[in-house]
């Protein structure tokens, strides 16, 4: 799997303030799914606002398919049509009248004819499946309406990377089950998404691997694998997710068979107590 972004020794600081990360060396590797988890105040925005051009690093490099990145206009557009990153809470993102409107700016700042860009809005409402709302105002949109027109601004922009912080954050179970269905369709199609989160059972059951930030660094790897280490968990802030939790129960009981690392969600759970 290649490499599309990634710092390499990174360092950066608010202000006079203390480094926030500090010689960070961070990958984003094509095609996996990629949850970036942390304690408040580890750096993950901070980290998120680096991959994507929005912050540039005091030291180290940001590159894209191992060339370095320009900070001039030339390389910050070349980044983001390669890079989009979706923050936290819509409303800091959302500014035009109606949806349609407020999709379609990134394209035309990328200076594309009007047909491409028209063709980019209806692709990326399609995508997150509000397309029934192009023209409603943004300001009449509910939570979770808004948190998709967030996200549908940054796939018109066609990135190979898209970086989400806290997306499942403030939607009910349906509205979370509904985005997660969403990104797996993005990831169908070829975008690589990364998604900040503080929920260790959600990242388990969707990312291929995740990444811990701790005050040591960032530690990377197979979600399984990753989300089982107590001691980067802790370091973390985190506690250990219920399908590794549960499957440390069983493996005691003699319970698992051979070759099970545990479930990623319940219906893995239901599968392998009845050995289906």
């Amino acid at each position: 799997m290649s490499e599309l972004v990634a710092l390499r020794g990174a360092s950066f600081g608010y202000e006079d303030g203390p480094a926030v990360l500090e010689n960070l060396d961070f990958t984003v590797r094509e095609g996996r799914a990629l949850a970036l988890l942390g304690r408040n105040g580890s750096g993950k925005t901070t980290l998120m606002r680096l991959l994507s051009g929005g912050l540039r690093p005091r030291t180290g490099t940001l590159e894209v398919e191992g060339r370095p990145v320009g900070y001039d206009r030339k390389g910050l557009t070349r980044l983001r049509t390669t890079v989009q990153l979706v923050v936290q809470d819509p409303d800091d993102q959302l500014f035009a009248a109606s949806v349609s409107q407020d999709v379609s700016f990134g394209p035309l700042n990328l200076g594309l004819p009007d047909a491409e860009v028209r063709a980019r809005v209806d692709e990326a409402l399609a995508a997150l499946d509000i397309t029934a709302l192009a023209d409603r105002p943004t300001h009449l949109l509910s939570y979770g309406q808004r948190k998709r027109t967030a996200i549908a601004g940054a796939v018109a922009m066609r990135p190979r990377v898209l970086i989400l912080d806290e997306p499942t954050a403030g939607l009910d179970p349906d509205g979370q089950e509904r985005l997660l269905a969403t990104l797996d369709g993005l990831r169908a199609s070829g975008t690589t998404v990364v998604m900040a989160t503080h929920d260790v059972d959600l990242a388990l059951r969707w990312a291929d691997d995740a990444a811990l930030l701790t005050p040591s660094g960032a530690h990377t790897g197979p979600a399984e694998t990753a989300l089982a280490r107590t001691d980067l968990l802790r370091a973390a802030g985190l506690r250990l997710p219920w399908g590794i939790a549960v499957a440390r129960l069983l493996a005691g009981q003699g319970l698992l068979p051979d070759g099970r690392t545990g479930p990623r969600s319940p219906e893995e759970l239901a599968a392998l107590l009845t050995g289906s």
